[in-house]
């Protein structure tokens, strides 16, 4: 049983709130034009009639690309431009309304009290269950001794990684999916969305682990099959928000704690798997039968070719999160696993506060120039402040685990890269981006596996292009308006 962010695009990848554009009025709803004024001899300015047209949001765009996007959308091509308006294309329109209108930016409005705080309690609160279900290898290593090591993998490895493998690609697809029906308002249709495709998700990852175990590896492919009932039930109770309800499933993992000094009966250990297993699947069931009743789904639905990205950067995200697992002894790379996953919550909340602070920017500055550069100081903060987390993290799962080796420095600096790479390749899912922050993220979790000396090259290399990425398509207004 394997708990990771990669279920989902996290609130990092469900889609983070966006300042809502100020509403624009139809043919039909336009208000009266003014009355004409006397005759002077001279005709109305059609930019003066559209700047008034226009005003409420003009006045709050930080940069004219902002207007030129609102023209395009309107259905305004450049002849029409050219002929109505004497401008030569939507830039130009947009420049000119940009000088006409003064700026009126509105004061951000406060946060409600206790905000930040539950806010983070509730990241923090998911990045406990996302590391919890590591006690569950603590407690199924002895089950497994039986069987062979392949590919230079301690026993029963590989069933497990390919089970986890196919459950993270596919839960990341699900729950993007999902999320989009929560989005749309239709909390019955994700429910159906998750009952439909979490038992085919956990059919999948045990049929791959039934199929590519080999002599010996039976009880693994048991293991693996489990761990995939387990990943179809987290991705349900994870995207309906019913985290508390996870929590409780995963106390009776806490057991192993005792097994990593002492021996625990064989008995023992397979009881208090079965139980968080059977505890997650049964409080799944209960949260999905309520929407299960409501009938066939709506209309419109989002097509499921767009949920394909979001499985791909699963995908290659749970790939680097695998190879910063396979250090020199198989505690060492367990150190760093453990450090990855728990700073998920972290690097949530750290999301939060970009998107937060990125909009308050962009309600308060007057510049495209400003708002570059703010967000650019609150994109190296975020950053930093999560690589801190990890870092005290991976230090603290050193001192904590018995017989853990300390982390050399070029483990660490490997770490580092690769929780760079999954925070910005996080947020820039967030943003949309996600086709390119896969494709970045399975490419080098490929270098990776061709050539495993070259993992801090690789992982260097991929947070470089994300950086880039990120500074290109993050310090533009436009990428914070919805």
């Amino acid at each position: 049983m394997s708990g990771s962010l990669w279920l989902k695009p996290p609130k990092a990848g469900a889609p983070l709130p966006a300042i809502p554009r100020p509403r624009r009025t139809g043919p039909a709803e336009r208000p009266a034009p003014p009355p004409p004024p006397e005759d002077d001899g001279l005709a109305a300015d059609p930019v003066d009639e559209l700047a008034r047209r226009l005003d409420g949001f003009v006045a709050v765009a930080v940069h004219p690309d902002e207007i030129a996007a609102l023209l395009e959308s309107d259905g305004m091509n450049d002849e029409h431009i050219r002929l109505t308006y004497g401008r030569a294309d939507s830039f130009s329109l947009a420049e000119d309304l940009y000088a006409r209108v003064e700026r009126r930016h509105p004061e951000p409005a406060a946060p409600p009290a206790g905000a930040w705080y539950g806010e983070l309690a509730g990241c923090l609160l998911r990045g406990l269950v996302f590391a919890l279900p590591g006690l569950a290898y603590v407690l199924a290593a002895p089950l497994l001794a039986g069987a062979h090591g392949r590919f230079g993998l301690p026993a029963g490895t590989v069933p497990l990684l390919a089970g986890a493998v196919t459950g993270w690609v596919w839960n990341q697809a699900l729950s993007h999916r999902a999320y989009t029906w929560l989005g749309l308002g239709d909390r019955p249709a994700a429910a159906r969305a998750l009952l439909g495709g979490a038992p085919a998700g956990a059919l999948a990852g045990a049929a791959v682990a039934l199929a590519i175990a080999g002599p010996g590896e039976t009880p693994a492919a048991v293991l693996a099959a489990g761990q995939s009932l387990y990943l179809a039930a987290a991705t349900v109770l994870l995207v309906l928000g019913r985290e508390r309800a996870l929590l409780c499933a995963l106390l009776p993992l806490t057991g192993a704690v005792p097994a990593f000094r002492w021996d625990l009966p064989d008995a023992l250990r397979v009881t208090l798997l079965l139980t968080s297993l059977a505890a997650s699947v049964v409080l799944a069931a209960l949260v999905l039968r309520p929407g299960a009743r409501r009938g066939a789904a709506g209309r419109g639905g989002p097509p499921r070719a767009a949920s394909l990205p979001y499985g791909l950067f699963g995908l290659g995200s749970g790939l680097l999160v695998l190879r910063a697992g396979v250090g020199d002894t198989a505690v060492g790379g367990a150190g760093a696993v453990i450090a990855l996953t728990l700073s998920m919550g972290p690097a949530e909340w750290l999301l939060h506060r970009f998107r937060d602070g990125s909009l308050t920017r962009l309600r308060t500055l007057t510049t495209a120039r400003e708002f570059r550069r703010a967000v650019t100081g609150t994109l190296v903060l975020c950053l930093g402040g999560y690589l801190t987390v990890l870092l005290v993290l991976a230090l603290a799962a050193s001192l904590a685990w018995p017989g853990a080796p300390w982390p050399t420095l070029p483990r660490l600096v490997t770490l580092l890269l690769t929780g760079t790479v999954l925070w910005l390749g996080l947020l820039l899912q967030a943003f949309g981006a996600v086709l390119s922050a896969a494709t970045v993220c399975l490419l080098a979790a490929a270098a990776q596996s061709v050539e495993p000396v070259a993992g801090p090259v690789a992982a260097g290399g991929a947070a470089v292009v994300l950086a880039a990425l990120t500074c290109v398509l993050l310090v533009r207004p436009t990428a914070h308006r919805a």
